[in-house]
């Protein structure tokens, strides 16, 4: 197996392994629906969607903060050039050059 297919089987089961709460879900709605009173459905369902939401939001909220922040963003982008002109300032408090200068008395 190549490592192209390994890759493709293995997203094929992250998303099947994300799909199935809901198809469980959905089946378990559709068996049990008739068994409950018109109330008792609504307040669930009200319930289970508020849980969802619930559940979904770090998701959603992870995404967004990516494209506003990720690699290709402006922000990104910009962090990413200032990490590399710090790195290359070294410590402020490390001042080799002026300590030299300083040892050979010209400062």
């Amino acid at each position: 197996m190549t490592d192209k297919q390994k890759e493709t089987a293995q997203a094929w089961v992250e998303t099947s392994a994300l799909s199935a709460p809901a198809l469980l879900g959905a089946s378990a709605g559709l068996l049990l629906g008739d068994l409950m009173h018109r109330n008792g459905r609504r307040g669930v369902g009200i319930g289970l969607g508020i849980a969802g939401i619930a559940m979904a939001a770090p998701y959603l909220f992870g995404g967004v903060r990516g494209l506003i922040t990720g690699p290709k963003s402006k922000i990104g982008v910009r962090r990413s050039i200032q990490s590399i002109r710090d790195a290359g300032m070294g410590s402020p408090d490390d001042d080799s050059v002026d300590a030299q200068l300083r040892e050979q008395g010209v400062i």
